[in-house]
This record gives C-alpha cells, sequence and structure tokens, in this order.
C-alpha cells in the first residue's frame, strides 16, 4: 500500500521572496531544512495539477518530488511545492526557491547549455501536439493556415510555432498567443479567443479528458517535435544530481524486477545479492551517493515503481488513458525507451 501523504500540502509561488539562497550543496541544505523545495505545476492534469474536488496535489512530476523527499529525508510529505510556469521554473531553481524542478520541461541543447541546468532521467517521452474544438472540422495540422494559435509563455511550444509558422508560409492572419499556465489556455480555447491549443499531447489529452464533454475536443495526429520530459536540477551540483537521477531509475528499476509498493516486504528477504544491494539491505549504494541506505525502499513504498506512478496518473483508471504499450513510455524491455543503468 502506498504511503499516505495527503497530511498536508504546502505551496510557494515562484517568483515570491524566500529565505532559501541557491547552494551548491543542496543534499545538506535539504537535510537541514527537512522539507524539500520542488518546483511543478498545479495546472497540468497527470503531471502536475492541484485537484480542486480533493484539494491535492497530483500527476506523476508531483509523484517524482515525493519519491525524492522519501529518498532524501525519509518521507514523501516533507515536500513544499514551488509553483512554477514554464516561464518561472528555470529562474525558481537560479534563485534558490526549488532545490529540484519536475515541470513537464522538455530535455533540449538550449537548456543544458545556455540555460545552465542539469537534467534527470526523462520520466514521460511525449511531443508537442494540437488539440482544437471539434466544431472548427480541422483534421490536420495544415488546416489551421490563418488560424489563432495558443500556448504557454516561455516555453519551447512558442518556438516551435514561430518556427513552423515561418519554414511553411503560412498567412499573415496567423497568430500565436501566449498564456502563464495550461489553465489560463484551456479557458482561452473554450472562450474562442483561440482555434488552437498546443502544448505536450499529454497535456492535452488531460485537458480534454478532465472537460465536462470530451467529444467537444479533438486532439490531431501530428505531432511538431519530440518531447523527452524531465526534471531537472543545477548544474553547479553533480552530487545532487546523481543522487537524484538513481531516485528516478530506482522507480524504473524496480519495476525491472517485479518490484512494487505491495510486495517490497518480500523482496527484502531475498537471497538475490543483486536484488539486495539496489534496495540498500546490502552494500553503500546509499551512503555513496550521501542519502539513505533505504532510499530505494522508501521511494517504493511511497510512490510506487515507474508503472505504478504511469498507472496511477495516465493508465486506464484515468479520465485520458495514455496507453503505455507500443509506446516509448513503455518499460525497455517491451520496446520501450524506460531504462535504468545496471544497479552493480
Amino acid at each position: 500500500m502506498l504511503t499516505s501523504v495527503a497530511a498536508s500540502i504546502s505551496f510557494l509561488v515562484a517568483g515570491m521572496p524566500v529565505t532559501a539562497h541557491a547552494a551548491e550543496n543542496h543534499l545538506e541544505t535539504v537535510k537541514q531544512r527537512g522539507t524539500l523545495l520542488c518546483g511543478t505545476d498545479n495546472t497540468t492534469p497527470g503531471l502536475g495539477y492541484l485537484n480542486t474536488k480533493t484539494s491535492k496535489m497530483e500527476g506523476m512530476d508531483v509523484d517524482m518530488c515525493r519519491a525524492v523527499a522519501a529518498a532524501v529525508l525519509g518521507d514523501a510529505s516533507k515536500v513544499q511545492f514551488v509553483i512554477v510556469t514554464d516561464k518561472s521554473r528555470f529562474n525558481a531553481l537560479r534563485t534558490g526557491q526549488a532545490d529540484v524542478v519536475f515541470a513537464h520541461t522538455t530535455v533540449n541543447a538550449t537548456r543544458a547549455s545556455a540555460v545552465g541546468v542539469t537534467f534527470l532521467p526523462a520520466t514521460f517521452f511525449d511531443g508537442n501536439g494540437i488539440l482544437v474544438k471539434s466544431s472548427l472540422k480541422a483534421k490536420h495540422i495544415g488546416d489551421l493556415n490563418g488560424a489563432t494559435i495558443c500556448t504557454t509563455q516561455g516555453s519551447g511550444t512558442e518556438v516551435l510555432w514561430a518556427g513552423y509558422i515561418k519554414a511553411h508560409n503560412w498567412k499573415p492572419s496567423t497568430k500565436v498567443l501566449t498564456y502563464q499556465d495550461t489553465d489560463k489556455l484551456f479557458a482561452a480555447l473554450t472562450s474562442g479567443r483561440c482555434d488552437v491549443m498546443s502544448t505536450d499531447k499529454s497535456a492535452l489529452a488531460g485537458w480534454k479528458g478532465n472537460a465536462p464533454d470530451p467529444k467537444a475536443f479533438e486532439i490531431l495526429p501530428e505531432l511538431l517535435d519530440k518531447s523527452p520530459l524531465a526534471g531537472f536540477t543545477s548544474n553547479e551540483d553533480p552530487k545532487w544530481n546523481a543522487a537524484l537521477s538513481y531516485v528516478v531509475y530506482a522507480t524504473f528499476e524496480a519495476e525491472d524486477n517485479g518490484i512494487n509498493s505491495k510486495n517490497l516486504d518480500t523482496f527484502l528477504k531475498t537471497n538475490d545479492p543483486y536484488i539486495s544491494k539496489f534496495l540498500g539491505v546490502t552494500g553503500s549504494l546509499g551512503k555513496d551517493f550521501g542519502i539513505r541506505p533505504d532510499f530505494v525502499q522508501k521511494v517504493i513504498a511511497s510512490v510506487g515503481n515507474y508503472g505504478e506512478i504511469y498507472d496511477r496518473n495516465f493508465g486506464p483508471g484515468t479520465p485520458f488513458a495514455i496507453p503505455r504499450k507500443g509506446s516509448m513510455n513503455a518499460s525497455w524491455k517491451d520496446g520501450g525507451m524506460i531504462y535504468s543503468p545496471p544497479w552493480y
């Protein structure tokens, strides 16, 4: 059974003054503070979303925040969510308002170089898609020449559309409008200010699935690009990045070995030396990373393995049900991209 993390949720909004400062040793800073400051969105169903019915944060990115808190502090509830937008997410890290950010961020060369962040392993493979009202009767991207296209401020999608429109010589009447977050973006689409909502296809599936009438919207078949989504840390703290990378990898490796939140206790009694080392029963992996010896156990008990995380946020029981089978989000054993290095 997953550990309950519903006790209390506290928020900061990126841009607000804070007492924390950027530091090269985030690991010690987080341990001394006793709380993880994790940047995430609260407007994107499936990834980072404040469920107004339950008043709880939910989504894959939120689960990754909780996994880090569990690994470093031993308690998945010891996380303060720093609400970021596409525009503010990198600055939240630079100014010390967040220790790590999981906010549906695409790994790309500019962000790894000019922006100066170091990415964690990709947790969701996506692409920029297109959501339209069914009444528009658009079937393909070419039908949108001259339309008003809306996306989020400071996003890669904004840059992509500017390039696409120019490269394909679309009509001068074609416009790109930007909004602060996907909540405002969807509102602009439903109110008629936009003909098109464009962002990661998973987010579009979330908004369509959660809409009062999902049939009123269509997701077009085209993708504008490839979008491996990952968390990121400061490039000035490689030790912190290494530890958090293996927190993410732990969820992949657990699924590979059939270890989940329900059978974890059984695996703790194993005679398999590889599994014993992976779970921290033997060896010094946690100590070597500077975190808890049982960090993998804490992660699995709190949020589950990758398959459990995926099913909780995108699986058949969710409003949008994005299949893993046959996709890049399948395990490498099934032809996908979810892959952990070995743990020996």
